[in-house]
């Protein structure tokens, strides 16, 4: 670069994120909820169209949900169900063809798993609130939906300016940014930098921050097409002598997967000729790719960042992990991040919470990413075309076959057994607060909506709420009852909807100043 011809600008910003996709923009308007101004950079002039993630799951529809997004979500989900039920009729469903429940349910390695097995009176499932029809949400309108919503809470989001590079320090990081119409490059100054600029991570690389893991296998393709020929091709996911494929649920959606090892060439558009030769390859069918709409290839490289914070550098979604697609966990991981680090940071940001608490970032969703390369992994061996993995497949197939089997196949893809190993014995700390129905008609998410920590008070106790003086700036409190819970006193629910408190009416563990300090220093003039 020829720092020469580089301008500089006088305007500082507390954090400066990399990438406008749906995890750098949710991480933008998660911290300018917490107070922090915050740049989001992004190359792209406009929102990506190329068909990704197809769904949502629990813990992401619950997070968006107590941000006042359902709504919106229940929309876009509502269109994607159109579209599902159009592509039915066209394969000669009919009107009147049963048509699968919206309620998501997922599947394991291209097993599908049935609702109708799902063991709803588990208590993983209770508690989540009205988000149970939500699940058929592509990427592409979603990442709009974001987009709006970081728009509505003044988020400045500059596209068609790549990062070029950083310079960091023990005070803040000079970003590099280039327009790419040509224009002058120039910088700005941060207090932090957040890459969430996917897999090949610029920000990770020229951070340090290692990523180990595995070697891809397969080439996988994902499309929208036209096509004929598609008469014998079977709805949903299918085994093949050679690998696997899935058409459906969405019009001329089609994916292959073939275990002939990683592509030469990921970047290349995908063209109608090379899309037709594996759609008959693995399927054995003549069809005739005549138009792609929207392509992808894919692999299964594996592969986490050892750490998710190297300094005044952070990464998040897609920088931090990578994976398969099998089991649409990509996502919905990075939402977590998202949620889970744009308070902290910004309770960093403005002073309000040791540069400390930042460790529990990596600490508490390096774990859970961890866990989901491992689930990925295991969906490629159950899904290799070779005998022992078939005869595995079997196995597992009749497993999924089963209430009990699919009751814990959904539990772990829905993302409800997620929790942190947070301080306190009570059962609900560490874990997504459930949505309490309260007295006055409300639900817990209709008080999580800016972002802020609540204070639930459920037994009208002043020496409770007494406990959040001093954290009037980043603690709400809210004196209610919940008839559906009598036995609960109290919450103390982080601005990423998890418990940090919890404490019965029989007095146990019912004082919250320990964990009102962990997570938000201490309180205001000590």
């Amino acid at each position: 670069m020829d720092t020469e011809n580089t301008q500089n600008t006088d305007t500082n910003y507390d954090v400066v994120v990399s990438g406008a996709g749906p995890v750098g923009l949710l991480l933008a308007a998660e911290l300018t909820l917490g107070g922090a101004r915050v740049l989001v950079v992004e190359r792209l002039a406009e929102v990506d169209e190329t068909i990704k993630a197809g769904g949502l799951n629990s813990t992401t529809t619950v997070a968006l949900y107590r941000r006042g997004l359902l709504p919106e979500l229940t929309a876009i989900h509502e269109e994607a169900m159109s579209r599902f039920k159009e592509f039915r009729r066209t394969q000669g469903g009919g009107d009147s063809s049963p048509v699968p429940p919206p309620k998501f349910a997922g599947h394991f390695s291209g097993i599908m798993l049935r609702a109708d097995l799902l063991d709803e009176s588990d208590p993983a499932f209770t508690g989540l609130g009205p988000v149970d029809r939500v699940g058929l949400v592509p990427q592409a309108p979603l990442e709009r939906l974001l987009g709006r919503h970081a728009d509505a809470l003044g988020v400045e989001v500059r596209r068609q300016v790549e990062l070029t590079g950083f310079d960091a320090d023990e005070e803040g990081v000079t970003v590099r940014l280039a327009p790419t119409d040509g224009s002058a490059p120039y910088t700005v100054r941060a207090g932090w930098l957040v890459g969430c600029d996917g897999g090949r991570s610029l920000v990770r690389k020229l951070g340090g921050i290692q990523f180990p893991g595995t070697a891809p296998e397969i080439t996988g393709y994902q499309a929208i097409a036209d096509m004929t020929g598609t008469e014998p091709l079977r709805g949903g996911w299918n085994t093949t002598d050679v690998g696997t494929y899935a058409f459906g649920p969405l019009p001329g959606r089609i994916l292959t997967v073939e275990f002939d090892g990683p592509p030469e060439d990921r970047q290349s558009p995908v063209t109608a000729e090379e899309l037709q030769a594996s759609v008959r390859r693995v399927t054995g069918v003549d069809v005739t790719v005549q138009k792609v709409h929207s392509s992808t290839r894919f692999t299964d490289n594996c592969r986490q960042a050892d750490t998710y914070r190297a300094g005044r550098v952070l990464l998040a979604g897609d920088a931090a992990h990578v994976h398969s697609p099998f089991g649409g966990q990509g996502l919905n991981l990075g939402v977590g991040d998202a949620m889970n680090l744009g308070w902290k940071l910004a309770l960093v940001v403005r002073g309000r919470a040791p540069v400390e608490l930042l460790d529990t970032y990596t600490a508490e969703r390096h774990p859970i990413g961890a866990w989901v390369l491992d689930w990925t992994r295991a969906q490629i061996a159950v899904m290799r075309p070779e005998p022992h993995s078939r005869a595995l497949r079997s196995v597992v197939t009749d497993l999924a076959g089963t209430v009990d089997g699919t009751t814990y196949l959904v539990k772990r893809i829905s993302g409800v057994w997620q929790h942190y190993d947070l301080p306190g014995d009570h059962p609900l700390t560490g874990r997504s607060a459930p949505d309490l129905e309260l007295a006055d008609g409300t639900r817990l998410a209709d008080h999580l909506h800016h972002g802020r920590a609540l204070l639930l008070d459920l037994a009208d106790d002043p020496k409770l709420r007494a406990r959040a003086d001093g954290y009037e700036d980043v603690v709400d409190v809210l004196t209610a009852s919940c008839p559906g819970r009598p036995e609960l006193a109290g919450l103390l629910v982080r601005p990423d909807g998890f418990t940090a408190w919890a404490a019965d009416t029989d007095g146990a563990e019912n004082d919250p100043t320990d964990a009102l300090r962990l997570w938000f220093g201490a309180p205001a003039g000590a």
